[in-house]
C-alpha cells in the first residue's frame, strides 16, 4: 500500500500568514487577549470551511497563536473541492464524512449507491475514484429533494460538451460520455410545499439545454392558497414549478426529433425495497410505498397509504442527507444525529476540546452558515483561554506528531507543496482549455512533489 498523505500547515499570526481568498469578518468580535504573553497552540483537524474559518478567526483575535491544521487527504478544502458539481464552482456548500443509510432491503445492491459517492466520485475525491457507477440503464432514480439531488440529476444530463469546459475529473467526462442515461426521477417523501431545493437550481434544471421536465400538473392543483401564504422565496419556486408544470412541450422544429432526455419531479414516495435482476446481479427497479400528508405547509408529515408502487430503473442514488462520522471513540459523539454533542461549539464532558462545521450542528446550512458558525466555535475558544479555562503551557505541537507520522509511512504535505499542485492543475486545465485539470490519482500527485 502507498503511503498516505496528509497535510500540516502551520498557521502562525504573522503578516505573511494566507487565509482564505476574499473571506470576511463579521461585525462585532471584539479584540481578545491581546495582552496576553504565552502563545497557545491549537490543533484544527479538517481543512475544509469551517476548520480553515476556525483557524481564521482564532489567528485574528490573537496574534500570538500558532494554529497547526491536519488533514487527510494529500490537498486542502475538503468537500468545497470534493464535493461541489464541477459546474457550480460559485457554490460551497457541502461538508460531512459519510451519508445517511436507507435501512431497506437491497440497498446493497450494485447500481444503488450514495449521492456523496458519485458527487466525490465525478469531482475526484480519492476514496471514491473507482467507484465505477453502471450508467448503462434508460433510468436513473433519485431519493431526496435537495439541492444535493438536482446537482446529481443535472451532471447525468448535462450534454458532455458542457461538462468539458468545467473541471469534471477526465474519468469521470469519459464514463458521462457513454452514459445511457436519457430519463431521472426525483423522488420525494413529501408534496411540493416541502421540498429542500432553491430556485436557482430549479431553475437551472428546467433550461437545462436538452432536457425536458417532466411535472404533473394534478400535484399542484390543490396549492393555489397555500402559496399565497407561503413566504416569498417558497412563494417564488412554488410559483415557478406550477408554470412548468402547466406549460405544454415545446414543438420541435422536426416534428419527427423528440427530446432525448428528460428529468422529472415524484412526490409523496418512500423507498421500501430495491428489487434485483433476476440473477441478482444488479438493481432493476424501486417498490415505493405511496404516502399521503398529515399537517399543512412544510412542517406536514408523510404517512404511508398502504399502497405500493414499482419504478423501473437501473441506477438508484440516495440523497438523503449527509451524515458526520465518529473518528475517535474517546470523543463524545451522537450516532443518531451525527453529532458531536456540544455547548456553543465545547464539547461536552471533554474539556479543551471544541468542535465546528456540520459535525457541531448537523447538515444544514451553506459556506456562510459554517463560516459564522465556525467564528463562534473560535470566539468560545478565546473567550475560555482569557477565562483561564484551557492551560496555556508549552504545547509541543506538530514536532511531535512529525516523526510518528513518519514512522507509520506517512509523506506529510506542506502548504508550498499544495501550491506545486495548484500550479500543475491549473497549467493542465490551460493546456486543455479548462479552468484546471484537477488531479486525482495519490500517486501522480506524489510524483509530482518528488522525493522529501
Amino acid at each position: 500500500m502507498a503511503p498516505r498523505g496528509w497535510g500540516c500547515w502551520r498557521w502562525a499570526a504573522r503578516p505573511r500568514a494566507r487565509l482564505l481568498p476574499g473571506a470576511a469578518f463579521p461585525l462585532g468580535f471584539r479584540q481578545l487577549l491581546s495582552t496576553l504573553e504565552l502563545a497557545p497552540h491549537i490543533c484544527v483537524v479538517g481543512s475544509g470551511p469551517a476548520g480553515f474559518y476556525t483557524a481564521q478567526h482564532l489567528l485574528k483575535h490573537h496574534p500570538r497563536a500558532q494554529v497547526d491544521i491536519y488533514e487527510k487527504q494529500l490537498v486542502p478544502f475538503g468537500l468545497v473541492r470534493f464535493g461541489v458539481a464541477p459546474d457550480h464552482p460559485e457554490v460551497k456548500s457541502y461538508g460531512a464524512e459519510d451519508h445517511n443509510i436507507l435501512g431497506i432491503p437491497g440497498e446493497e445492491l450494485p447500481g444503488v449507491i450514495s449521492a456523496r459517492d458519485f458527487v466525490g466520485w465525478y469531482n475526484g475525491l480519492p476514496e471514491n475514484r473507482k467507484l465505477a457507477p453502471n450508467l448503462n440503464c434508460d433510468t436513473a432514480l433519485i431519493l431526496g429533494q435537495g439541492n444535493v439531488a438536482l446537482d446529481v440529476a443535472r451532471i447525468l444530463l448535462t450534454p458532455t460538451e458542457l461538462l468539458e469546459k468545467t473541471d469534471i475529473t477526465a474519468e469521470a467526462l469519459k464514463v458521462l460520455k457513454q452514459s445511457q442515461v436519457k430519463r431521472v426521477w426525483i423522488v420525494g417523501r413529501r408534496g411540493p410545499l416541502q421540498v429542500a431545493f432553491t430556485i436557482k437550481e430549479l431553475r437551472e434544471m428546467i433550461n437545462l439545454p436538452g432536457s425536458q421536465p417532466l411535472l404533473d400538473p394534478a400535484d399542484f392543483s390543490s396549492l393555489e392558497e397555500s402559496i399565497k401564504e407561503a413566504s416569498r422565496p417558497r412563494k417564488r419556486l412554488l410559483e415557478l414549478l406550477v408554470r412548468t408544470a402547466r406549460k405544454p412541450p415545446e414543438p420541435k422544429a422536426d416534428s419527427k426529433v423528440t427530446t432525448p432526455r428528460a428529468w422529472g419531479l415524484r412526490f409523496l414516495r418512500s423507498p421500501q425495497e430495491m428489487l434485483p435482476s433476476p440473477n441478482g446481479s444488479r438493481v432493476v427497479g424501486i417498490r415505493l410505498a405511496v404516502m399521503r400528508l398529515e399537517g399543512s405547509d412544510e412542517n406536514a408529515q408523510a404517512v404511508p397509504t398502504g399502497e405500493m408502487e414499482d419504478v423501473p430503473c437501473g441506477l438508484v442514488l440516495s440523497s438523503v442527507g449527509y451524515k458526520s462520522r465518529s473518528i475517535d471513540p474517546t470523543v463524545p459523539f451522537d450516532p443518531k444525529l451525527g453529532v458531536i454533542p456540544n455547548s456553543e461549539g465545547r464539547v461536552l464532558g471533554a474539556p479543551g476540546l471544541y468542535c465546528s462545521g456540520w459535525v457541531k450542528r448537523g447538515p444544514t446550512g451553506v459556506i456562510a452558515t459554517t463560516m459564522n458558525d465556525s467564528f463562534l466555535t473560535g470566539q468560545a475558544l478565546l473567550q475560555d483561554l482569557e477565562a483561564g479555562v484551557l492551560p496555556l503551557g508549552p504545547k509541543l505541537g506538530y514536532s511531535v506528531i512529525e516523526p510518528l507520522l513518519k514512522n507509520r509511512g506517512v509523506q506529510p504535505v506542506s502548504f508550498k507543496d499544495w501550491e506545486k499542485l495548484d500550479a500543475e492543475e491549473v497549467a493542465q486545465g490551460q493546456a486543455v482549455g479548462k479552468p484546471r485539470e484537477k488531479l486525482v490519482d495519490p500517486q501522480q500527485m506524489l510524483q509530482i512533489l518528488g522525493p522529501k
